[in-house]
């Protein structure tokens, strides 16, 4: 009985795993599960309750078999191929190809979208879509950009494109993973004849390189052949010093009672040309000693004593010198005294005859006559003397009237001293006539007085 029980509880375990099996359904990684029918609605967290069917993703779920229909929507990513005919700015008609990849969005409102336009529909369907969506932002995008620029700048041309489709895109539920342009052609040639420039200027530097390898590999190959060549040539030069060798050992030990010989006939020269040399050297040692050494100390001194003399002489000469300059400064001090004493003496005399002067010109002036009476007397003799030299060259005189000649004569000659005071007595008088008037006096001959 208790078997029974444990048979028929075993079966509606499997019968229920089975149901259990035939209404769950579980959705892959790369799936959506998209259920519609009795009681099929998106939960909170989805996008829009009032959506019409359920969106199970990552997950499972049950569905009721007769009351609910699910279906799987691929997530997983799809790539298609595009070839586009377009018209550049330029107008030059161009053949694009290139590739997309796309995917249903991570989302349940792109899950939502993509459900409802492409759901059951075969991949050629879809991608037919997709290839005349990406066809027509394609041909706006060319049509105004150039040839150049869509050669040159492909990732800004790429990135207009996806930008332009983003809105569209979004709407079907769709992200593009990926575009690539991979070819711009042209039937005209236009892209051709745009790269020749380029292509002739990458096929020069391409034959420049190669030109240049070429002599880089030939030198080299000239150098190595050249360091082969040394290489050779230190080679002979090394074995044909190693056979010298040989052959210099051999002609020694051929010659070698000969050449012991000759070695010790020339250690014994060496030997001798020694004992010349020291010999030599003593001989020079005792000649500097005894001759150059003395005649050194003989002329040092000689030099020495000169050196004294010289500086003596010339000593003596300073102080001589010094002695002329003491002496002459002596003698010119001296004279400088002497003659300042005469100009002294002279100033005093030339003073005292002015003074003299001064005293006779004013008693002259007070009493003329006196003073020139006096002076007379003074010069008296010398005038009478004077008179009298006349007759000294007279060597005979003869009186004709006898003793009154003689005495005529001594008469008119002493009256010629009174001849003299008449004159000055006159010239004083003119002078005082002349002070008087301011008028040069004249001097007129006195007449003779007798004595």
């Amino acid at each position: 009985m208790l078997w029974t029980y444990l048979i028929i509880a075993a079966i509606a375990v499997v019968v229920l795993l089975i149901l259990f099996r035939m209404v769950w359904r579980v959705a892959e990684p790369n799936e959506a599960l998209i259920i519609s029918g009795l009681g099929a609605h998106s939960s909170q967290e989805q996008v829009n309750e009032t959506l019409g069917f359920k969106i199970v993703v990552g997950r499972g779920t049950a569905v009721l078999p007769g009351f609910q229909t699910v279906r799987r929507l691929p997530l997983d990513i799809r790539a298609t191929p595009l070839t586009v005919t377009c018209v550049s700015s330029q107008g030059i008609p161009l053949h694009i190809k290139g590739v997309t990849a796309y995917k249903v969005g991570d989302d349940y409102g792109s899950i939502a979208n993509a459900a409802r336009r492409f759901l059951e529909q075969s991949d050629e369907q879809v991608m037919g879509t997709i290839h005349e969506l990406f066809a027509g932002h394609l041909r706006a995008i060319v049509g105004s950009t150039t040839v150049e620029e869509m050669l040159h700048d492909r990732e800004t041309l790429t990135t207009n494109i996806r930008g332009s489709l983003a809105g569209d895109m979004e709407k079907l539920g769709l992200v593009v993973d990926s575009l690539q342009i991979q070819e711009i052609d042209d039937e005209s040639g236009y892209i051709k004849n745009l790269g020749r420039p380029q292509a002739a200027a990458v096929e020069a530097a391409a034959r420049i390189a190669q030109a240049e390898r070429d002599r880089e590999a030939t030198e080299r190959e000239q150098a190595a052949a050249a360091q082969k060549a040394a290489a050779v040539r230190q080679s002979s030069i090394a074995q044909a010093g190693y056979q010298a060798e040989v052959d210099q050992a051999k002609s020694k030990a051929s010659q070698s009672g000969p050449l012991a010989e000759a070695l010790a006939r020339q250690e014994v020269v060496v030997a001798e040309t020694e004992t010349a040399k020291l010999n030599a050297s003593l001989a020079e040692k005792q000649l500097e000693s005894s001759v150059l050494k003395p005649a050194d100390a003989e002329a040092y001194r000689q030099r020495t004593l000169a050196s004294a003399a010289r500086d003596a002489q010339i000593a003596a000469a300073e102080a001589n010198a010094r002695e002329v300059q003491l002496r002459g400064e002596a003698e010119a001090k001296a004279t400088e005294l002497t003659g300042k004493a005469e100009a002294s003496a002279v100033q005093a005399k030339a003073m005292a005859e002015a003074a003299g002067i001064k005293a006779r010109a004013e008693a002259l002036a007070t009493n003329t006559e006196a003073v020139v009476a006096q002076q007379l007397a003074e010069a008296y003799p010398e005038i009478v003397n004077a008179a009298a030299s006349s007759f000294e060259k007279v060597g005979n005189m003869v009186v004709l009237n006898g003793a009154q000649g003689i005495e005529d004569t001594l008469v008119k000659t002493i009256t010629m001293g009174g001849s003299g005071f008449a004159l000055a007595k006159q010239l004083i008088d003119s002078l005082a006539t002349k002070k008087d008037d301011g008028t040069k006096p004249a001097l007129e001959p006195a007449a003779d007085e007798p004595a």
